[in-house]
């Protein structure tokens, strides 16, 4: 199963934000056993989202996960370009409305804000693509969406982490199902990955796991990572492995 990523902000591209975003989905992606293809990031600009938008649906991921530019500001544009992407409009979401106002009263109730009143930049935010399923914000104003669209589940999340977090764990994991992918991390012991690769090359061939190999420097260990579906087909793996010479430790 394969899923893309899609950050969204021009502060990314500035480098003044981290984008820790993409780093926290592909982690939990890669838990339910998606091989996250591809992670772009492009900057608040409508064409811009659009043109990668169809990109990444020409490729047919399972599933493509946005991230940003769901807030009030003129630059937080990222529904409307999803909206145009896929050839829909905007519509207003009731229920949506109805979250806002009683998240902007809770604020001036708790003295964070001066006007609890429903501005426009704060009913912009309710707007989501015709026929998209909104998903709710526990920890902010703006919902995120659901759309489907040529057999890929398109999910719209805010871009501030505790946020898009929140909205991941609690609308967006549980409509993908159960399944549960394993990592296990090793310490090779050997010198040169250029040795390692041609083992890690037959492993793969015979074993239904993925392996990835981070060098820590010409020294005495390679760190590696196994996914599988089961622990027991790991575990296949690294006696296959440790056949033909290779000692591990566990843990980096």
């Amino acid at each position: 199963m394969f899923a893309e990523i899609l950050t969204i902000g021009d502060e990314l591209l500035t480098g003044n934000t981290v984008d820790s975003n993409s780093a926290f989905i592909a982690q939990k992606l890669t838990e339910r056993g998606y091989w996250v293809r591809r992670k772009t990031t492009v900057g608040d600009d409508v064409e811009e989202i659009k043109k990668v938008i169809h990109e990444i649906l020409d490729r047919k991921p399972e599933v493509l996960i946005i991230s940003g530019g769901l807030g009030p500001t003129h630059d937080d544009v990222t529904m409307l370009a999803v909206a145009e992407a896929l050839g829909k409009n905007l519509t207003l979401c009731e229920p949506c409305i109805e979250r806002i106002k009683a998240f902007y009263e809770r604020l001036y109730k708790e003295g964070y804000i001066d006007d609890p009143k429903l501005n426009e930049g704060r009913k912009k935010m309710a707007y989501l693509p015709e026929g998209a399923v909104p998903l709710e914000n526990t920890e902010g104003a703006a919902p995120g969406a659901l759309i489907e669209h040529g057999g890929v589940k398109i999910f719209v999340l805010p871009g501030m982490p505790r946020e898009m977090k929140a909205m991941l764990e609690k609308e967006v994991l549980p409509r993908l199902g159960e399944r549960k992918f394993i990592q296990r991390k090793l310490l090779a012991e050997i010198t040169d990955e250029s040795k390692l690769a041609p083992i890690l090359i037959e492993t793969l061939e015979r074993f239904e796991v993925r392996i990835h190999s981070s060098p820590k420097g010409f020294g005495k260990y390679i760190g590696i990572i196994i996914f599988g579906e089961s622990e027991e087909e790991i575990e296949k793996a690294k006696a296959f492995m440790e056949e033909r010479g290779i000692r591990f430790e566990e843990g980096w």
